[in-house]
């Protein structure tokens, strides 16, 4: 059968966004037009996913009212002739089915996977962190490439990547590919190494916020310690699911489908501005703008 459901944590509490975030989630945050979660969830229905589990938190109520369909909004709309803003709407007529549960303790990323345990029960499943974009416009088939391998393959773990300098590598889960260890598109994956140094990263592939995993993640949560600030690593689960011979795929996004990490201000005023750029009605008028800023105009 194939893969249909990911996992879509979105409890962090986004304190690296604040007062944005104060709230609001930071998942919610417009780049561009859009929502964060709306890209990723677009993003996820493209790729053949139809059911989508949200691991919340508090504070998080408005992602749930977002993908409600708004009868009254859309009865607003209508009787004061502004029909051609329905479409803007179109998402929520998506064919998906959304379920929600909470993590009601801030335990880390392994802990939110593992909070979807009584859904999820035996299938593989997609996680796709909800903070993260990949591609502009969430233009990416790079779920459907790593399901399409998973089940080829008979994998355990399918992780994405992409290519970060090699200063970076410090802030990342980073592969360590099987082998030769030489890394094509498509590669063993035989460890993560978790923030190494410059000097010992095997690799300057840094994990990239979409895996596919099979159930036998659960187990290897369950008997994860917590580590620092007693987060339970969902790095250091597939580590285990490795060690104990599951079968590992790292597959690299390709130079368009960068990712597109809302995790501070930093990140999130270039995702802004390249996607509010890649406008087809602002865009052109937005780099103009630009274009005076820096050349020291006023316009």
């Amino acid at each position: 059968m194939a893969i249909d459901l990911a996992v879509v944590p979105v409890a962090g509490q986004g304190t690296r966004l604040l007062p944005s975030t104060k709230s609001q989630p930071k998942e919610m945050l417009p780049v561009g037009r859009k929502p964060v979660v709306q890209y990723v969830v677009e993003e996820l229905a493209n790729s053949g996913i139809h059911r989508l589990m949200f691991i919340t938190g508090p504070g998080k109520a408005s992602i749930e009212n977002h993908f409600d369909t708004n009868w009254e909004l859309i009865t607003f709309l209508r009787e004061t002739g502004r029909e051609e803003l329905l479409e803007e709407l179109d998402f929520e007529r998506q064919s998906l089915e959304y379920f929600y549960t909470r993590q009601r303790r801030q335990l880390g990323l392994g802990h939110a996977v593992l909070c979807a345990r009584p859904l999820v029960d035996d299938q593989p499943f997609v996680v796709a962190l909800g903070d993260s974009i990949i591609g502009v416009n969430a233009q990416s088939d790079i779920v459907a490439r790593m399901v399409e391998r998973f089940e080829a393959e008979s994998a355990d773990v399918v992780v994405a990547f992409e290519e970060v300098p090699s200063q970076d590598v410090v802030r990342y889960g980073i592969a360590s590919p099987g082998g030769d260890g030489q890394a094509g598109d498509i590669f063993e994956l035989a460890d993560l190494v978790e923030k190494p140094s410059v000097d010992e990263a095997p690799s300057r592939l840094a994990v990239a916020a979409r895996y596919v995993l099979s159930p036998r993640i659960f187990d290897a949560l369950e008997k994860t310690e917590p580590g620092k600030g007693g987060e339970i690593q969902l790095t250091d689960a597939i580590r285990s699911v490795l060690a104990d011979g599951g079968r590992g795929i790292g597959i690299r996004l390709q130079p368009d489908e960068r990712r597109f990490d809302i995790g501070n201000f930093g990140s999130y005023f270039r995702a802004f501005t390249e996607f509010a750029l890649a406008d087809p009605r602002y865009g052109r008028g937005l780099r103009e703008h630009l274009r005076d800023l820096l050349d020291g105009g006023t316009s």
